[in-house]
């Protein structure tokens, strides 16, 4: 059984580095850790990275990282994923050097195609992450639109060990998972929609207070406001959400729900209506979830 300790980091390929490395270190409060040609780390924790940017001739999703609970699994997991088809690839240890990273494999989600990584071990920083203003204090979780609802909700629970905290609707249209045994109310979630595209990131914030900051921040940056601020039902989380550089949609997210790893309770058949999604009763504006392409990589090319 697959056993996650988080949700690491995303890869996210930008077309303008610059801007975006400004955007990401100095609107949405991380630290700039380091650049490698056409690549910027940057983290919100301890850890070396929890944001990779690439130089990229499109905006959008490239990977999403998954750090499994304890290094003695790594080979387990690789064999599993092996049993079920999954054809993992494991990095050489150059590749793994320069991610700053301990054993790292790569598989293809073979609904929607996202790429994902499990690895172990990553370098932690020798001073703390300091936030800045609006305090951030985790990358949380990671949201996305697809037209194959029921075979990614299956992929996820049934081979990848996500847990369905809640899940919306008559027919499932909604549905917010953990990776167990991590305890927040999602790491991942689910809508059904026309096409399969990443719908937003989002980011924990430390206080309501943060929220507020965030607020006038965006405003005076003319930052589009996407969403709220507001209250989710499913998580009990306050939101704020709002566009990057490229359009793509990201969240401040505070007060999320948290479950023990035993004796948690039952996932909730919520109403599908405008206050489950907000409990002060907010629509979000046009562009919101509107860009988010999933940039599907190519496994073959790892290590050569």
């Amino acid at each position: 059984m697959i056993r996650y300790k988080k949700l690491g980091y995303v890869v996210l390929s930008v077309t303008d580095l610059n801007k975006s490395t400004d955007f990401y270190e100095n609107v949405v409060g991380m630290q700039f850790v380091e650049r490698e040609n056409e690549t910027v780390y940057l983290r919100s924790s301890r850890d070396h990275h929890n944001l990779i940017l690439e130089q990229g001739p499109e905006a959008g999703l490239k990977r999403v990282a998954f750090e499994l609970e304890k290094a003695s699994q790594f080979q387990g997991v690789f064999d599993y994923l092996t049993e079920q088809g999954l054809n993992p690839v494991e990095l050489s240890k150059k590749e793994t050097q320069a991610l700053a990273q301990g054993r790292t494999l790569r598989f293809k989600d073979p609904i929607i195609g996202v790429t994902y990584e499990f690895y172990v071990e990553m370098m932690q920083m020798g001073l703390p992450f300091v936030p800045k203003q609006a305090k951030i204090t985790r990358f949380l979780h990671v949201v996305y639109d697809t037209n194959r609802f029921d075979e990614l909700l299956d992929f996820y629970t049934n081979v990848l060990n996500f847990v369905v905290s809640d899940f919306s609707g008559r027919e499932v249209a909604w549905a917010w998972l953990r990776a167990f045994p991590t305890p927040y109310h999602h790491n991942l979630a689910i809508t059904k929609g026309p096409e399969n595209k990443l719908n937003h990131l989002a980011y924990q914030a430390e206080s309501v207070d943060d929220i507020g900051i965030q607020v006038n921040k965006l405003n005076d940056n003319n930052v589009p406001i996407l969403f709220g601020p507001g209250r989710h039902h499913p998580s009990g989380s306050i939101f704020l959400y709002f566009a990057d550089p490229d359009g793509l949609t990201l969240e401040y997210s505070q007060g999320m729900e948290e479950f023990p790893e035993e004796n948690a309770r039952e996932p909730r058949r919520l109403e599908p209506s405008k206050e489950t999604i907000d409990e002060w009763g907010g629509s979000p504006k046009p562009d919101f979830a509107k860009y988010g392409k999933i940039i599907e990589e190519d496994l073959v090319k790892i290590n050569n």
